[in-house]
């Protein structure tokens, strides 16, 4: 019977052209713009890295100022100081770690026909590769050596080696960079990554990392952190004063492959703080975290309150629309009142006529889905055109084209009980009279 109601759904659709158009359009435009929020909502705040994120730990310690706390609710700051990152890499007491920062280096091709151009990178231990697993094209990371040996070594992204070496395999090459040359270890590959939540404290939709350098590398250079740097107070004079300091610049992950290493490395933090607290420092009370990929991006709130209130108003929206369909789909049975009346007194039941009339409402709602996938494939490609930082956001997957043609339909469906409902109340009698 399925298949006879949807020929009775689509003649009868076929027979209204425009009363149907006025209804996919509904739909489709109520879709589009409930999807297009949502798939970038959905993009953001979903998981990067889902086979290990429970076992990424980003590291905060609270050294901030006894009579003010970093952040209003009292969470530690987002970052680490020098001497702590260092000590903490020294302790080696996870599986992996990495404390990192991000730079900005000018480039001197050996291509003369490229100008010198500034680019953005990452300085960090070589563990940072195997905890966030990015794919190599060549090469590979350096190794724990050259971190101990202070070695300038650099990993290039794929769209750095594009530039500078015409995307050949330049692993043993050398890259000049600020007047100083780091030989080649390796070439990343293309690496999708929806937002760099491993830095959201300098933007999780900032454009990728260039580069990676050693940490060792680049304190012996004295290259200054280019992202954010706080103080509670004044760090002195010079370079060796900064790192003494207690500005907070650096940020520190650590992977933790069970919950009892979770537990021991809690305990561990806890233990070097109270002994930094026997040295003045630290003077609030003990306030270590240790959030995973997932807790970090929303105590971070990589979905911001913006895109979450615009995603309620587009869905408000798509009910207004559905509303509207309401009223279309009840006309359009209550004008069908004789034909009713007739199947009724030929023995049709009110469940048979209800699943005609509901099934016709599935068609009205498949039609305003693929049209809505459509407005909304055109409204993530205007997203990306006007907001260049949900760039690696604004796309739809296969997960959000199922939900996409799932909401069409369930939401007609839905718009169609009541003037369903409606149609099966026609007394035969009365419209047989007529």
């Amino acid at each position: 019977m399925f298949s006879y109601y949807l020929q009775l759904g689509m003649r009868s659709l076929r027979r209204n052209p425009i009363l149907t158009a006025l209804m996919v359009i509904g739909i489709g435009l109520g879709i589009a713009a409930s999807m297009t929020t949502l798939t970038v909502m959905h993009l953001m705040g979903s998981d990067p890295i889902p086979w290990k994120s429970d076992k990424l730990h980003y590291v905060q310690l609270d050294n901030w100022s006894a009579d003010n706390s970093y952040y209003d609710d009292g969470r530690p700051p987002d970052q680490v100081t020098y001497r702590d990152a260092v000590a903490l890499m020294e302790a080696g007491k996870a599986d992996k770690q990495s404390a990192m920062f991000k730079l900005s280096l000018p480039i001197q091709p050996e291509n003369k026909e490229l100008k010198p151009f500034r680019s953005l990178g990452r300085v960090a231990y070589t563990d940072f590769f195997g905890m966030f697993e990015p794919p190599f094209k060549y090469g590979g990371p350096w190794s724990h050596d050259q971190d101990a040996g202070h070695e300038r070594v650099v990993v290039l992204g794929k769209d750095m080696n594009e530039k500078l070496f015409g995307g050949q395999d330049s692993v043993g090459r050398t890259v000049r960079m600020d007047d100083i040359d780091y030989t080649i270890v390796g070439v990343l590959d293309d690496w999708k990554l929806r937002s760099r939540y491993y830095d959201l404290t300098n933007g999780a939709f900032e454009d990728p990392d260039e580069f990676f350098m050693p940490f060792t590398a680049a304190i012996d250079l004295k290259q200054r952190s280019t992202g954010n740097n706080s103080c509670w107070k004044s760090s002195g004079d010079g370079w060796d004063a900064y790192l003494d300091s207690d500005c907070v610049w650096i940020q520190m992950w650590v992977q933790l492959d069970s919950p009892a290493r979770l537990a021991e490395y809690k305990s561990f933090l806890d233990s070097y703080v109270n002994e930094q607290k026997k040295l003045g420092r630290f003077p609030r009370p003990l306030n270590n975290r240790l959030l995973d990929v997932n807790e970090w991006m929303a105590d971070q709130e990589v979905v911001s309150r913006d895109v979450q209130v615009q995603t309620g108003l587009a869905f408000a929206f798509l009910v207004v629309c559905l509303v509207n369909t309401v009223g279309l789909l009840l006309a359009k049975f209550t004008r069908k009142s004789g034909e009713i009346g007739l199947r009724r007194a030929l023995g049709a039941s009110r469940r048979e006529v209800f699943s005609q009339f509901l099934i016709e409402s599935g068609v009205v709602g498949l039609s305003g889905g693929v049209l809505g996938l459509a407005l909304t494939g055109l409204g993530l490609l205007a997203v990306r055109a006007l907001y260049s930082e949900y760039k690696t956001v604004a796309h739809l997957d296969w997960t959000m084209i199922f939900v996409t043609v799932a909401l069409a339909v369930v939401s007609s469906v839905l718009a169609g009980v009541y003037p369903t409902w409606r149609a099966c109340r026609v007394q035969p009698a009365a419209q047989l009279k007529i």
